[in-house]
């Protein structure tokens, strides 16, 4: 079995065909999946499609680039639902940051407010927390470090910063995608082999970052089979042996 931890089906670009969707990967053994809250006018559509699929999860939150769009009130209506496993995703993010220095300083100071908030709420509702980490791994790793509870996380999409793996010691994981495939990933299959193996997620974050040799198609929770081929190669083990350390890690972490 593969749980994909991280995929947003809510996209309009499965609109068409989701049930098609969810029977290939299903056909190539994933069983679970799980929707991040990542944009609050998605959220609706992700907890209709938990009711719908047995096989679907989601969790509630907001993306550090809708940080202005955060309304915790409005997202407390969901957190409490059977299928809601996770706070998130939520984070840093500054790869896109505005020119001047006054404006980086205010939607820095943003950002971590909103990324603290839902970290301490993580910790009120005992729900593990759904990073996102985009050139921010210092002040990240400050701020989990500081107000994490027991209840950790994983660090989706992990990128390869070898800081970071010291929350691997307050039950934080580390998603891993088809970024590993890259041609490009010589920096995160370097640090592959550091990552505890009780400590390691598969991901697609569907239909972003599609795994070679798919890249510029839309990705889908189906090609998980190819991160874990992977993943196999570089920790010398079966594949079925990392699908199923994977999946026993995710259900650990997300309790399902």
């Amino acid at each position: 079995m593969i749980i994909d931890t991280h995929c947003h089906l809510d996209d309009e670009r499965y609109n068409d065909d989701l049930d098609e969707v969810l029977a290939a990967a299903k056909a190539k053994g994933v069983e679970k999946f799980i929707i991040p809250g990542a944009d609050p006018k998605t959220l609706e559509r992700a907890v209709e499609l938990a009711e719908q699929y047995d096989a679907i999860y989601f969790s509630v939150g907001v993306h550090p680039y809708d940080a202005q769009n955060y309304d915790r009130s409005y997202l407390e209506k969901f957190v409490h639902h059977p299928k809601c496993v996770a706070i998130g995703e939520c984070g840093l993010d500054y790869f896109r940051l505005p020119e001047t220095e006054e404006e980086i300083a205010k939607e820095k100071a943003l950002q971590k407010e909103v990324f603290v908030d839902q970290i301490l709420w993580a910790k009120e509702v005992k729900k593990p927390l759904i990073v996102h980490v985009r050139e921010s791994s210092a002040d990240c790793l400050a701020l989990l470090d500081e107000y994490a509870g027991e209840e950790g996380g994983v660090l989706h999409c992990y990128n390869a910063d070898e800081s970071l793996l010291k929350l691997a010691n307050k039950n934080f994981y580390y998603g891993i995608g088809g970024v590993l495939t890259f041609k490009n990933a010589r920096k995160l299959i370097n640090v592959y082999g550091k990552i505890p193996q009780d400590k390691l997620l598969i991901e697609t974050d569907a239909p972003y970052l599609t795994p070679h040799p798919h890249r510029g198609k839309r990705n889908e929770p189906a090609y998980t089979t190819i991160v874990a081929d992977k993943m196999a190669e570089l920790s010398a083990l079966p594949v079925s042996e990392i699908a199923t350390l994977s999946s026993q890690n995710a259900q650990r972490l997300f309790r399902f």
